[in-house]
Protein backbone atom coordinates (compact mmCIF):
# COMPACT_ATOMS: atom_id res chain seq x y z
CA UNK A 1 0.00 0.00 0.00
CA UNK A 2 1.00 3.25 -0.67
CA UNK A 3 2.16 6.12 1.77
CA UNK A 4 0.96 9.50 1.03
CA UNK A 5 2.79 12.36 2.70
CA UNK A 6 1.19 15.76 2.49
CA UNK A 7 2.05 19.17 3.29
CA UNK A 8 -0.65 22.47 4.58
CA UNK A 9 0.32 25.78 5.17
CA UNK A 10 0.49 25.57 8.97
CA UNK A 11 -2.37 28.44 9.94
CA UNK A 12 -5.28 29.60 7.97
CA UNK A 13 -8.35 32.03 8.22
CA UNK A 14 -11.12 31.91 5.89
CA UNK A 15 -14.46 33.09 5.70
CA UNK A 16 -16.69 36.78 5.12
CA UNK A 17 -14.75 38.79 7.46
CA UNK A 18 -11.37 36.81 7.82
CA UNK A 19 -9.38 40.06 7.98
CA UNK A 20 -10.08 40.67 11.46
CA UNK A 21 -7.63 38.14 11.99
CA UNK A 22 -4.24 40.47 10.21
CA UNK A 23 -3.33 42.21 13.46
CA UNK A 24 -3.55 39.04 16.11
CA UNK A 25 -1.35 37.37 13.76
CA UNK A 26 0.86 40.15 13.41
CA UNK A 27 1.38 40.44 17.37
CA UNK A 28 2.96 37.13 17.20
CA UNK A 29 5.54 38.64 15.97
CA UNK A 30 8.22 41.07 18.00
CA UNK A 31 7.90 43.02 14.83
CA UNK A 32 8.33 46.53 13.77
CA UNK A 33 8.57 47.61 10.36
CA UNK A 34 6.34 45.77 7.72
CA UNK A 35 6.39 45.22 4.03
CA UNK A 36 3.13 44.74 1.90
CA UNK A 37 3.49 43.72 -1.73
CA UNK A 38 0.54 45.02 -3.15
CA UNK A 39 -0.78 45.36 -6.55
CA UNK A 40 -0.77 49.23 -7.96
CA UNK A 41 -4.43 48.80 -8.22
CA UNK A 42 -5.46 47.44 -5.45
CA UNK A 43 -3.73 51.10 -3.52
CA UNK A 44 -5.91 52.54 -6.26
CA UNK A 45 -9.22 51.26 -5.25
CA UNK A 46 -8.40 52.11 -1.46
CA UNK A 47 -7.87 48.02 -0.74
CA UNK A 48 -4.68 48.19 0.99
CA UNK A 49 -5.61 50.61 3.36
CA UNK A 50 -7.70 48.01 5.04
CA UNK A 51 -4.44 45.87 5.57
CA UNK A 52 -2.67 48.79 6.44
CA UNK A 53 -4.75 51.24 8.76
CA UNK A 54 -5.36 48.40 11.60
CA UNK A 55 -1.73 47.52 12.01
CA UNK A 56 -0.44 51.53 11.81
CA UNK A 57 -3.31 52.12 14.56
CA UNK A 58 -1.50 49.47 16.36
CA UNK A 59 1.86 50.80 15.90
CA UNK A 60 3.41 49.11 13.33
CA UNK A 61 5.65 50.86 10.69
CA UNK A 62 3.86 49.61 7.22
CA UNK A 63 5.68 50.69 3.74
CA UNK A 64 3.95 49.87 0.51
CA UNK A 65 5.50 47.85 -1.55
CA UNK A 66 3.63 48.53 -5.69
CA UNK A 67 5.87 47.65 -7.97
CA UNK A 68 4.30 44.57 -8.97
CA UNK A 69 2.72 43.56 -12.49
CA UNK A 70 0.84 40.46 -13.93
CA UNK A 71 3.07 36.87 -14.79
CA UNK A 72 6.24 39.04 -13.58
CA UNK A 73 9.40 38.75 -14.98
CA UNK A 74 12.92 37.24 -12.89
CA UNK A 75 14.12 41.22 -12.98
CA UNK A 76 11.01 41.77 -10.85
CA UNK A 77 11.67 39.04 -8.55
CA UNK A 78 15.02 40.40 -8.51
CA UNK A 79 14.57 43.78 -7.66
CA UNK A 80 11.94 43.11 -5.28
CA UNK A 81 14.53 41.31 -3.46
CA UNK A 82 17.13 43.53 -3.72
CA UNK A 83 14.50 45.91 -2.20
CA UNK A 84 14.03 43.92 0.87
CA UNK A 85 17.59 43.36 2.22
CA UNK A 86 18.32 47.10 1.31
CA UNK A 87 15.92 48.18 3.69
CA UNK A 88 15.86 45.58 7.04
CA UNK A 89 11.92 44.77 6.84
CA UNK A 90 11.02 42.19 9.43
CA UNK A 91 7.60 40.57 8.33
CA UNK A 92 6.07 40.48 4.62
CA UNK A 93 2.58 40.54 3.53
CA UNK A 94 1.39 39.72 0.45
CA UNK A 95 -2.19 41.43 -0.52
CA UNK A 96 -3.49 40.76 -3.78
CA UNK A 97 -3.05 38.07 -6.50
CA UNK A 98 -1.27 35.21 -7.40
CA UNK A 99 1.91 37.78 -8.87
CA UNK A 100 1.65 39.73 -5.04
CA UNK A 101 1.78 36.55 -3.42
CA UNK A 102 4.36 34.79 -5.28
CA UNK A 103 6.81 38.33 -4.80
CA UNK A 104 6.13 38.02 -1.41
CA UNK A 105 6.94 34.57 -0.04
CA UNK A 106 9.90 34.86 -2.32
CA UNK A 107 10.83 38.06 -0.99
CA UNK A 108 10.45 36.56 2.66
CA UNK A 109 12.52 33.70 2.12
CA UNK A 110 15.32 35.20 0.17
CA UNK A 111 15.86 38.25 2.19
CA UNK A 112 18.07 35.94 4.17
CA UNK A 113 20.01 34.20 1.38
CA UNK A 114 22.87 35.24 -0.87
CA UNK A 115 22.46 35.57 -4.44
CA UNK A 116 20.39 36.29 -6.94
CA UNK A 117 16.47 34.89 -7.38
CA UNK A 118 18.31 33.60 -10.98
CA UNK A 119 20.14 31.06 -8.47
CA UNK A 120 17.25 29.46 -7.02
CA UNK A 121 15.31 28.64 -9.99
CA UNK A 122 13.67 24.97 -10.60
CA UNK A 123 15.20 24.60 -14.00
CA UNK A 124 18.36 26.36 -13.87
CA UNK A 125 19.49 27.50 -10.68
CA UNK A 126 22.64 26.21 -8.63
CA UNK A 127 22.06 27.19 -4.83
CA UNK A 128 19.49 26.09 -2.41
CA UNK A 129 17.05 27.33 -0.13
CA UNK A 130 18.17 26.39 3.38
CA UNK A 131 16.75 29.14 5.83
CA UNK A 132 12.99 29.86 6.45
CA UNK A 133 13.84 33.79 6.11
CA UNK A 134 10.98 36.55 7.30
CA UNK A 135 7.26 35.88 8.70
CA UNK A 136 4.80 36.02 6.09
CA UNK A 137 1.21 36.56 5.82
CA UNK A 138 -0.63 35.96 2.26
CA UNK A 139 -3.89 37.41 1.82
CA UNK A 140 -5.48 37.07 -1.30
CA UNK A 141 -8.07 39.10 -3.31
CA UNK A 142 -8.67 36.77 -6.14
CA UNK A 143 -10.31 33.71 -6.23
CA UNK A 144 -7.64 31.80 -8.13
CA UNK A 145 -4.28 30.76 -7.27
CA UNK A 146 -3.77 28.94 -4.69
CA UNK A 147 -0.75 30.95 -3.94
CA UNK A 148 -1.52 31.55 -0.27
CA UNK A 149 -1.35 27.65 0.44
CA UNK A 150 1.00 26.44 -2.04
CA UNK A 151 5.08 26.74 -1.56
CA UNK A 152 6.24 27.97 -4.97
CA UNK A 153 6.66 31.20 -6.77
CA UNK A 154 6.35 31.64 -10.21
CA UNK A 155 8.32 33.94 -12.61
CA UNK A 156 8.28 34.82 -16.24
CA UNK A 157 11.08 34.25 -18.24
CA UNK A 158 12.08 34.96 -21.67
CA UNK A 159 9.80 32.88 -24.02
CA UNK A 160 8.38 30.51 -20.99
CA UNK A 161 8.49 30.28 -16.83
CA UNK A 162 10.35 28.74 -13.87
CA UNK A 163 9.26 28.60 -10.03
CA UNK A 164 11.59 28.89 -6.84
CA UNK A 165 10.28 26.04 -5.07
CA UNK A 166 10.22 25.17 -1.41
CA UNK A 167 8.60 24.27 1.79
CA UNK A 168 9.86 27.11 3.76
CA UNK A 169 7.53 29.54 0.97
CA UNK A 170 4.46 28.53 2.87
CA UNK A 171 2.89 31.30 4.02
CA UNK A 172 2.86 31.54 8.54
CA UNK A 173 -0.61 32.53 7.81
CA UNK A 174 -2.78 32.69 5.24
CA UNK A 175 -6.02 35.09 4.99
CA UNK A 176 -8.60 34.41 2.79
CA UNK A 177 -11.45 36.93 3.59
CA UNK A 178 -13.89 36.56 0.31
CA UNK A 179 -14.99 40.01 0.82
CA UNK A 180 -11.76 41.45 -0.16
CA UNK A 181 -13.05 39.83 -4.19
CA UNK A 182 -16.32 41.43 -4.58
CA UNK A 183 -13.51 44.26 -6.15
CA UNK A 184 -12.44 41.74 -8.81
CA UNK A 185 -13.65 42.42 -12.57
CA UNK A 186 -15.82 40.61 -14.12
CA UNK A 187 -12.87 39.43 -16.35
CA UNK A 188 -10.31 38.77 -14.05
CA UNK A 189 -12.92 36.65 -11.53
CA UNK A 190 -13.21 34.70 -15.06
CA UNK A 191 -9.62 34.01 -15.77
CA UNK A 192 -9.00 33.38 -12.01
CA UNK A 193 -11.55 31.58 -11.59
CA UNK A 194 -10.95 29.54 -14.18
CA UNK A 195 -7.15 28.85 -12.84
CA UNK A 196 -8.88 27.38 -9.40
CA UNK A 197 -10.50 25.25 -11.71
CA UNK A 198 -7.93 23.47 -13.39
CA UNK A 199 -5.97 23.42 -10.78
CA UNK A 200 -8.90 21.03 -9.27
CA UNK A 201 -9.36 19.34 -12.07
CA UNK A 202 -5.57 18.68 -12.74
CA UNK A 203 -5.12 17.21 -9.16
CA UNK A 204 -7.97 15.39 -9.23
CA UNK A 205 -6.60 12.99 -12.63
CA UNK A 206 -2.73 13.09 -11.33
CA UNK A 207 -0.95 10.24 -11.08
CA UNK A 208 0.05 11.90 -7.40
CA UNK A 209 -3.50 12.17 -6.50
CA UNK A 210 -4.57 10.40 -2.95
CA UNK A 211 -8.04 9.66 -1.24
CA UNK A 212 -7.21 13.17 0.18
CA UNK A 213 -6.73 15.53 -2.53
CA UNK A 214 -9.49 13.74 -4.61
CA UNK A 215 -12.03 14.86 -1.87
CA UNK A 216 -10.83 18.19 -2.17
CA UNK A 217 -10.25 18.02 -5.80
CA UNK A 218 -14.04 17.35 -5.85
CA UNK A 219 -15.41 19.81 -3.69
CA UNK A 220 -13.61 22.55 -5.31
CA UNK A 221 -14.77 21.91 -8.52
CA UNK A 222 -18.76 21.61 -7.29
CA UNK A 223 -18.02 25.49 -5.72
CA UNK A 224 -16.38 26.88 -8.30
CA UNK A 225 -18.16 25.47 -11.39
CA UNK A 226 -21.48 25.82 -9.78
CA UNK A 227 -20.70 29.93 -8.81
CA UNK A 228 -18.40 31.12 -11.53
CA UNK A 229 -20.99 31.98 -13.87
CA UNK A 230 -22.54 34.10 -10.97
CA UNK A 231 -19.49 35.87 -9.72
CA UNK A 232 -18.60 36.57 -12.89
CA UNK A 233 -21.73 38.24 -14.17
CA UNK A 234 -23.26 39.39 -10.50
CA UNK A 235 -19.49 40.26 -8.72
CA UNK A 236 -21.64 41.65 -5.57
CA UNK A 237 -23.26 37.85 -4.92
CA UNK A 238 -22.10 37.15 -1.78
CA UNK A 239 -22.33 33.64 -1.80
CA UNK A 240 -20.64 33.08 -5.37
CA UNK A 241 -17.93 34.95 -3.90
CA UNK A 242 -17.67 32.92 -0.71
CA UNK A 243 -17.85 29.96 -2.98
CA UNK A 244 -15.55 31.49 -5.38
CA UNK A 245 -12.92 31.98 -2.54
CA UNK A 246 -13.58 28.32 -1.22
CA UNK A 247 -13.05 26.47 -3.98
CA UNK A 248 -10.19 28.50 -4.49
CA UNK A 249 -8.48 27.75 -1.21
CA UNK A 250 -9.36 23.87 -1.32
CA UNK A 251 -8.05 23.38 -5.09
CA UNK A 252 -4.63 24.83 -4.07
CA UNK A 253 -5.02 22.71 -0.75
CA UNK A 254 -5.32 19.65 -3.59
CA UNK A 255 -3.26 20.73 -6.41
CA UNK A 256 -0.37 21.77 -4.11
CA UNK A 257 -0.35 18.11 -2.69
CA UNK A 258 -1.09 16.54 -5.58
CA UNK A 259 0.20 18.48 -8.24
CA UNK A 260 -0.96 20.21 -11.85
CA UNK A 261 -0.44 18.59 -14.93
CA UNK A 262 -0.55 19.17 -18.72
CA UNK A 263 -2.92 22.41 -19.18
CA UNK A 264 -0.49 24.06 -16.98
CA UNK A 265 2.78 22.87 -18.70
CA UNK A 266 1.55 24.25 -21.91
CA UNK A 267 -0.20 27.11 -20.61
CA UNK A 268 3.07 28.73 -19.46
CA UNK A 269 4.47 29.43 -22.48
CA UNK A 270 2.21 31.25 -23.59
CA UNK A 271 2.60 33.59 -20.93
CA UNK A 272 6.05 33.29 -21.54
CA UNK A 273 5.96 33.82 -25.27
CA UNK A 274 2.56 36.12 -25.12
CA UNK A 275 2.20 37.72 -21.90
CA UNK A 276 -1.11 35.79 -22.24
CA UNK A 277 -2.72 35.72 -18.86
CA UNK A 278 -2.25 33.02 -16.66
CA UNK A 279 -5.87 32.29 -15.74
CA UNK A 280 -7.00 33.16 -19.46
CA UNK A 281 -3.97 30.56 -21.06
CA UNK A 282 -5.10 27.97 -18.20
CA UNK A 283 -8.33 28.39 -19.99
CA UNK A 284 -7.67 28.32 -23.57
CA UNK A 285 -6.73 25.15 -23.06
CA UNK A 286 -8.34 23.22 -20.08
CA UNK A 287 -10.88 21.61 -22.81
CA UNK A 288 -8.34 20.90 -25.25
CA UNK A 289 -5.91 19.13 -23.21
CA UNK A 290 -8.61 17.07 -20.94
CA UNK A 291 -10.00 15.65 -24.39
CA UNK A 292 -7.11 14.82 -25.65
CA UNK A 293 -6.07 12.68 -22.17
CA UNK A 294 -9.50 11.70 -21.45
CA UNK A 295 -9.13 7.93 -22.17
CA UNK A 296 -6.73 7.64 -20.14
CA UNK A 297 -8.73 8.90 -17.25
CA UNK A 298 -12.43 7.93 -18.03
CA UNK A 299 -13.86 6.91 -14.73
CA UNK A 300 -12.62 10.39 -12.88
CA UNK A 301 -13.81 12.46 -15.75
CA UNK A 302 -17.20 10.91 -14.99
CA UNK A 303 -16.72 12.12 -11.84
CA UNK A 304 -15.95 15.57 -12.79
CA UNK A 305 -18.89 16.12 -14.87
CA UNK A 306 -21.19 14.84 -11.93
CA UNK A 307 -19.34 17.47 -9.73
CA UNK A 308 -19.72 20.35 -12.58
CA UNK A 309 -23.62 19.40 -12.61
CA UNK A 310 -24.15 16.80 -15.06
CA UNK A 311 -25.60 13.85 -14.90
CA UNK A 312 -23.90 10.22 -15.91
CA UNK A 313 -26.96 8.35 -14.87
CA UNK A 314 -27.55 7.02 -18.62
CA UNK A 315 -24.16 7.51 -19.91
CA UNK A 316 -22.02 5.34 -20.50
CA UNK A 317 -17.84 6.11 -19.37
CA UNK A 318 -16.96 6.98 -23.09
CA UNK A 319 -20.19 9.50 -23.52
CA UNK A 320 -19.88 10.91 -20.05
CA UNK A 321 -15.85 11.51 -20.39
CA UNK A 322 -16.92 12.97 -23.97
CA UNK A 323 -19.63 14.82 -22.03
CA UNK A 324 -17.44 16.91 -19.87
CA UNK A 325 -15.06 17.92 -21.49
CA UNK A 326 -18.07 19.54 -23.64
CA UNK A 327 -19.26 20.93 -20.19
CA UNK A 328 -15.60 22.09 -19.43
CA UNK A 329 -15.60 24.35 -22.93
CA UNK A 330 -18.97 25.76 -22.26
CA UNK A 331 -17.99 27.20 -18.87
CA UNK A 332 -15.24 28.47 -20.69
CA UNK A 333 -17.02 30.28 -23.16
CA UNK A 334 -19.74 31.18 -20.74
CA UNK A 335 -17.68 33.37 -18.69
CA UNK A 336 -16.32 34.97 -21.26
CA UNK A 337 -12.88 33.92 -22.44
CA UNK A 338 -11.99 33.19 -25.77
CA UNK A 339 -11.31 29.44 -26.32
CA UNK A 340 -8.91 29.33 -29.25
CA UNK A 341 -5.36 30.64 -29.51
CA UNK A 342 -6.11 32.59 -32.79
CA UNK A 343 -8.50 34.84 -30.46
CA UNK A 344 -5.42 35.73 -28.43
CA UNK A 345 -3.76 37.03 -31.43
CA UNK A 346 -1.38 33.66 -31.72
CA UNK A 347 -0.33 32.69 -35.34
CA UNK A 348 -0.53 29.34 -36.01
CA UNK A 349 3.33 29.74 -37.20
CA UNK A 350 4.19 30.38 -33.30
CA UNK A 351 2.80 26.21 -32.17
CA UNK A 352 6.33 24.97 -33.01
CA UNK A 353 8.10 27.42 -30.42
CA UNK A 354 5.50 26.81 -28.08
CA UNK A 355 5.61 23.04 -28.21
CA UNK A 356 9.45 23.39 -27.69
CA UNK A 357 8.73 24.93 -24.78
CA UNK A 358 6.37 23.26 -23.34
CA UNK A 359 7.92 20.05 -23.51
CA UNK A 360 10.60 21.57 -21.24
CA UNK A 361 8.16 21.26 -18.46
CA UNK A 362 8.82 17.83 -17.18
CA UNK A 363 8.60 18.14 -13.71
CA UNK A 364 5.12 19.11 -14.77
CA UNK A 365 4.16 16.96 -17.29
CA UNK A 366 5.09 13.63 -15.26
CA UNK A 367 1.90 14.13 -13.27
CA UNK A 368 -0.58 13.82 -16.21
CA UNK A 369 -2.42 10.22 -16.19
CA UNK A 370 -1.37 10.42 -20.26
CA UNK A 371 2.59 10.94 -21.12
CA UNK A 372 2.93 13.90 -22.93
CA UNK A 373 5.55 13.90 -25.68
CA UNK A 374 6.62 15.80 -28.06
CA UNK A 375 4.07 15.21 -30.92
CA UNK A 376 0.87 14.91 -28.31
CA UNK A 377 1.89 18.43 -27.53
CA UNK A 378 1.80 19.83 -30.90
CA UNK A 379 -1.13 18.07 -31.15
CA UNK A 380 -2.99 19.94 -28.15
CA UNK A 381 -1.74 22.76 -29.54
CA UNK A 382 -3.14 22.57 -32.94
CA UNK A 383 -6.38 21.67 -31.85
CA UNK A 384 -6.68 24.72 -29.69
CA UNK A 385 -5.56 26.76 -32.67
CA UNK A 386 -8.16 25.08 -34.64
CA UNK A 387 -10.89 25.05 -32.16
CA UNK A 388 -11.16 21.41 -32.40
CA UNK A 389 -11.04 18.89 -29.80
CA UNK A 390 -8.63 15.69 -30.76
CA UNK A 391 -7.75 12.39 -29.23
CA UNK A 392 -4.50 10.84 -29.93
CA UNK A 393 -3.85 8.97 -33.04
Amino acid sequence: MSINTLVFTPLSHVGWGALEHLVPEVKKYSVSKLLLVTDPMLEKIGLTDKVSRPLEQEGYQVELYTDVIPEPPLETGEKLVSYIKQHQFELVIGLGGGSALDLAKLAAVLAVHEGKVEDYLNLSGTKKITQKGLPKILIPTTAGTGSEVTNISVLSLESTKDVVAHNYLLADAAIVDPELTISVPAKVTAATGIDALTHAIEAYISVNASPTTEGLSLQAIRLISRSIRTAVNNGDDKQARIDMSNGSYIAGLAFFNAGVAGVHALAYPLGGQFHIAHGDSNAVLLPYVMGYIRKSCTKKMVDILNAIGGNSSFLSEEEASSKCVEELKRIVEDVGIPSTLGEFGIPEDALDKLTEDGEKQKRILARSPLELKKEDIRAIYQSAFDGRIVEPK
